[in-house]
């Protein structure tokens, strides 16, 4: 038994592993990690610590028991009224479910690459004791737009594939007017709030030190780190072809940009 305590204190290290159980001829249990005759192979559960959610801010974003403010990885939500800005059409929904959802479940946090963002908040995956995957559950509902965020690819194709089933039926957000793809000749003079989707024809690429640009007119442009081309297709792939974009404007001498961090931000009709 107290080899099974270590391996199980020092499971991170054994995960993959198989732990193997047998009896000797005194009737004395033994575990290892190499197989004997008569052995057979345990099914050992990691431990894990829950936590109640003390308050939720908004559909993403979570204050924990112990204090610590959690953003919700690979995901985002709308924003609900704070400070001087109106609520964004299906914040308060996503806050709702959220809310409605967590107030008698704990969570568990499932972390990536980075830990924190810029803000000090801890970002993760929360999963229920049920090990319900709620940033999941949050696309499957058409309550947040997927918003992948390279190191942190965990969970990335998942979240995907769930938001590519729930825009094709035009659930939530999807089958809302503020969030259809404006087409890039219709942009203006003024500033845009939030997460928005543009589509438009790549008329031009081309490469700057940091970063490759998505030319689509002489006011809007798209660009992607260059650090993170390896999870895009070729870049030439989209030259000449009519594709949609989705993320936050920024405002520029020219015009606008938006910042492309994921493949998944881009689609090709």
């Amino acid at each position: 038994m107290k080899f099974l305590l270590i391996l199980l204190l020092a499971w991170p290290s054994w995960a993959g592993a198989e732990i193997y159980q047998w009896q000797d001829g005194r009737g004395n249990q033994h575990f290892s990690d190499r197989s004997f005759p008569d052995a057979k192979v345990i099914d050992i559960k990691p431990g894990y610590s829950f936590y109640r959610v003390k308050k939720v801010f908004d559909g993403d974003t979570v204050l924990l028991e112990d204090g610590r403010k959690v953003r919700l990885l690979g995901i985002n939500t709308p924003e609900v009224r704070h400070r001087n800005e109106d609520a964004q059409a299906g914040g308060d929904e996503a806050k709702l479910w959220l809310t409605n959802k967590l107030q008698y479940d704990k969570v568990r946090l499932e972390t990536d690459i980075e830990k924190t963002d810029k803000y000090k908040r801890t970002l993760a995956h929360l999963f229920t004791e049920d090990n319900e995957h709620i940033n999941l559950q949050l696309v499957a509902a058409g309550l947040a737009a997927v918003s992948i965020y390279p190191p942190n690819l965990l969970h990335a194709e998942t979240l995907v594939k769930a938001q590519d089933q729930v825009e094709q039926a035009g659930l939530g957000i999807w089958q809302r007017a503020e969030y259809a793809a404006m087409p890039v000749s219709s942009l203006a003079g003024q500033g845009y709030a939030g997460w928005t989707r543009l589509v438009g024809k790549v008329s031009n690429i081309r490469n700057s030190r940091k970063y490759s640009y998505l030319e689509f007119s002489n006011r809007f442009e798209a660009r992607i780190e260059r650090k993170w081309l390896s999870l895009f297709p070729d870049m030439n792939s989209y030259l000449g072809r009519n594709v949609e974009v989705r993320g936050w404007l920024n405002k520029n001498k020219n015009g606008f940009s938006m910042l492309i961090r994921h493949p998944s931000a881009i689609k090709r009709p």
